[in-house]
């Protein structure tokens, strides 16, 4: 059999699905207290699609179906969070991030202290997910990623946010030199906040 026209950009059923844009309920897998390459203080997100979500359990299949022997949380559903800025005073992202936690759960209050991170354990949030243009290994990626975190409230009349651009792509299309920022996840993307590659935990 001679092979068919268009049969190697032809997909195969059962093949990615990408993440819709705009926004997403999501359930919170798991919260890390870490310290990124600089030393300062971040916590480490992991989150999924929840069930009454349009493409529930959607991060957890894409574990499931990693067949690699390290295989990790696909980094589409990890996020690094700075606690502190650079004169010690809270960041407006984890703000945010515990405040539509809050927002979110009726009767939730942040628990600080030994048991901070586990409070945060199968709490429900919204996220909003937008493109975003990256370069890695030579080529220009477009990449569906989560913008930023809401409240449960907000994510239907969420907006699809305005196209961003990751420091490589940046950097790639001033024709300057692309530093490589580690290694893709199980869908070949990093998931790296804008300006926080040199920030990134050791783990």
């Amino acid at each position: 059999m001679n092979k068919p026209t268009n049969y190697d950009e032809t997909q195969a059923g059962g093949e990615y699905v990408p993440v819709e844009l705009g926004g997403h309920k999501l359930v919170i897998k798991q919260v890390n207290e870490t310290k990124s390459k600089t030393g300062k203080d971040m916590v480490v997100v992991l989150f999924d699609f929840a069930d009454d979500d349009k493409q529930a359990g959607y991060f957890m299949k894409q574990f499931q179906d990693d067949i690699r022997p390290d295989k990790k949380w696909p980094n589409q559903a990890t996020q690094y969070i700075l606690t502190e800025d650079a004169d010690g005073k809270c960041t407006r992202n984890f703000k945010t991030f515990t405040t539509c936690v809050e927002h979110s759960n009726a009767g939730f209050t942040v628990q600080w202290g030994d048991k901070f991170c586990q409070c945060f354990k199968g709490k429900k949030i919204g996220g909003v997910f937008g493109e975003q243009m990256d370069y890695y290994d030579g080529k220009e990626l477009k990449k569906h990623v989560l913008r930023w975190f809401v409240s449960l409230d907000k994510v239907t009349d969420a907006s699809i946010p305005d196209m961003s651009e990751t420091k490589a792509y940046k950097e790639y299309k001033q024709g300057g030199s692309v530093p490589n920022y580690g290694t893709p996840g199980p869908d070949g993307f990093m998931n790296i906040p804008d300006g926080l590659e040199e920030e990134l935990p050791f783990n």
